[in-house]
């Protein structure tokens, strides 16, 4: 069985920065922890925007400049990166789910694959369903104590939207 931890956009600006929330933040301790305890490889997703964010159609409907290549708030929080052992394998991506990704999980023949971090109703739904359509016979599961999303309204509902379409969710 090959298993992958995929830890979503644990990025400072989603944290405590321009996008940052309180419930990201207290989602930082249980992410590191799950990473800790893992039994198998973990990968990373950064989003990562450029300088003209606000001309792309997503800084259009999200006029907030965030994740900009090189900048602190772009950066995998320390904490969380420094928990996985060995080399780090981060998917840098310019919209919410990752098609590398998913196309490296399905080369590999990953049949356990969980996710976790930012932001549950956005990336990592994204996420999710872009692996179960690459994946569609993986175990695809969500830990949702270690997920924190733009509101915790939004957060329920992405988590009841996985549900319906065969993501399991853990520690609702």
């Amino acid at each position: 069985m090959r298993k992958v931890l995929v830890v979503v956009d644990m990025q400072k600006d989603f944290i405590d920065g321009s996008l940052g929330t309180s419930e990201a933040v207290e989602i930082v301790p249980v992410v590191v922890k799950k990473i800790s305890n893992w039994d198998g490889d973990v990968v990373f997703t950064r989003d990562t925007h450029r300088e003209e964010y606000l001309q792309t159609n997503e800084g259009g409907n999200l006029p907030v400049m965030h994740c900009i290549s090189g900048t602190p708030g772009w950066e995998i929080d320390k904490t969380v990166l420094e928990a996985a052992d060995g080399e780090k394998r981060i998917y840098d991506k310019d919209t919410f789910g990752s098609k590398e990704l998913a196309m490296d999980l399905m080369n590999v023949g990953a049949d356990v694959i969980e996710l976790v971090g930012l932001c549950t109703d956005i990336c990592v739904i994204s996420n999710a369903l872009l692996i179960k359509a690459f994946l569609p016979e993986a175990k695809i599961r969500v830990d949702a104590s270690c997920c924190a999303g733009v509101s915790p309204e939004s957060h329920r509902n992405a988590l009841e939207a996985m549900k319906v379409c065969q993501v399991e969710i853990l520690n609702e």
